[in-house]
Formats: C-alpha cells, sequence, structure tokens
C-alpha cells in the first residue's frame, strides 16, 4: 500500500511538472495556449508545433508566419481526408484566427511544419519559436517538446494501443 502511495504520488507530480512546463502567451487580442513540439528521432528533418490561438477581438487575424533557430524553415500546414487519402499542405495564406474564435492546432489537422531540423528534438526540451501575425504582430513563443507517444494519448510504443481497424 505504502508503494503505491508512493507511486501515485510519483506519477501526480510528474504531470504536474509537465503541465507547469507549458506556458500561454498573449500578443495583442491573441492568446497561445499551451505550444509544444514533437520529439523526434536521431536524424529526423523535420518536426510538427502544435498549440491553440484564440482570438478576443471583433476583427479576425491571420498566422502569416514563422521562425526557428532550429530548423531551416517553418511552414504553416493543413492536413485534410481528400477521396480517402491523407494530405499536407502549406497554406500559403496562412492560417486565419476567426474574429471572437479560436483555431487549434493539432496532429492530423492544422499545424507548424519545423522543417530541416539542426538536430535531434528530445523530449523535456524547450524550442523557441517567432511566430508571426498579419495584424498582432510577431512574438517568441517556447514550445515545450513533447514525446509523440505521449501525444496520442498514451498509446503503446507499438502506437496501435487497442484501437479498432475496422476489423
Amino acid at each position: 500500500m505504502k508503494n503505491t502511495v508512493l507511486i501515485l504520488a510519483a506519477a501526480f507530480l510528474g504531470i504536474s511538472a509537465t503541465a507547469s512546463l507549458a506556458q500561454d502567451y498573449k500578443i495583442g487580442a491573441l492568446e497561445i495556449g499551451h505550444p509544444y513540439a514533437r520529439a523526434t528521432p536521431p536524424n529526423a528533418p523535420v518536426s510538427g508545433g502544435y498549440m491553440t490561438i484564440r482570438n478576443t477581438s471583433d476583427a479576425a487575424d491571420r498566422l502569416i508566419a514563422g521562425e526557428a533557430g532550429f530548423a531551416d524553415r517553418v511552414e504553416i500546414h493543413e492536413m485534410s481526408m481528400e477521396n480517402d487519402v491523407m494530405k499536407m499542405r502549406e497554406l500559403a495564406d496562412g492560417l486565419e484566427i476567426p474574429a471572437g474564435g479560436e483555431v487549434e492546432l493539432k496532429p492530423g489537422g492544422y499545424h507548424i511544419m519545423f522543417i530541416g531540423l539542426d538536430g535531434q528534438m528530445a523530449e523535456g526540451e524547450t524550442r523557441t519559436v517567432t511566430l508571426t501575425f498579419e495584424n498582432a504582430g510577431s512574438i517568441d513563443v517556447d514550445f515545450s517538446v513533447e514525446d509523440i507517444n505521449a501525444m496520442r494519448g498514451g498509446m503503446k510504443k507499438d502506437g496501435h494501443g487497442k484501437m479498432n481497424h475496422g476489423g
């Protein structure tokens, strides 16, 4: 029983420490919540960045660019299904953040691509990215690097967990 309590306490502290690393940012009427990036294996050329952007203004704004010292390029992307095929494309005009609304950048949807990484992105690190918005301007945001399996809601390392694959 004593060991169980210690294990639960350690797990809670670990979760609390991870949650406290995530920061929120504000620039103008925009609020940026929980920016994080995927950890990568050695020599991976790309990683993804995710966050929620809320617009408290009565006018839309647009995420139009990004810059990071650890990547050759930062692009704003969208993933979508077309004829049963998952496609990813860069959003040439950026990503609109609607007036009074919010956009969630997440795996399988809108996201930031860090292309041409200068090295492995390891869990627990923080990487600074400059995000540029059409109206609000630019802001430096620290992305916490998180394990890809944790981002999947605790799936097993084999990536399948107990998912129903339609069979």
